[in-house]
């Protein structure tokens, strides 16, 4: 792992301590948008900016559930930016552009609309990978297969992560 998203992961476990579902969330997210990213041949700098989002993609949930109450998507998407960007300024090695284009990630994490870049198509799906498992949301991904995902590694996880006929364990296994 690249030492400044090491740094960076730090920060984001202390900043929601206790949190450990949410923790476990973005790791998965990150891993995920990481690999994705990877596959579908990112330039460093964008694999960079991608994994720095992915890793703050929801950290605006706890502010968005002071300020609003609730911590639904498009509140994350107002509130996030704000918090990610006092953490990135607080860490040092962030360009301001890099902060910039991680704001605009984080502030349209939930939109499907208007994907202007590949880095944000790929936090997307690696978002949706997670949440559809951890919300047992199996039951959207047909759906969310042709309205969501672009990406031949997205597709290819998706597919690999709920194809309900591919599973089979060994006898005595789940």
């Amino acid at each position: 792992m690249n030492p400044q998203h090491a740094r960076l992961l730090a920060a984001a476990i202390e900043y929601d301590r206790g949190d450990a579902r949410r923790i476990q969330h973005f790791v998965k997210v990150h891993d995920l948008a990481a690999a994705i990213g990877a596959l579908e041949g990112l330039d460093t700098h964008a694999q960079f900016v991608l994994e720095t989002a992915a890793i703050l993609h929801d950290i605006g949930i706890h502010q968005a559930e002071v300020v609003h109450h609730n911590g639904h998507g498009k509140y994350q998407e107002i509130e996030g930016p704000i918090v990610a960007e006092k953490i990135l300024r607080e860490l040092g090695g962030y360009t301001e552009d890099e902060i910039e284009r991680v704001k605009f990630l984080i502030a349209h994490h939930h939109t499907y609309d208007g994907v202007d870049g590949l880095d944000w198509q790929i936090l997307l799906e690696a978002d949706f990978l997670v949440n559809a498992y951890e919300g047992s949301k199996a039951a959207a991904v047909p759906g969310m297969r042709e309205k969501l995902f672009r990406t031949k590694t997205g597709l290819a996880f998706l597919d690999a992560m709920f194809d309900p006929t591919a599973y089979n364990p060994p006898a005595g296994l789940p």
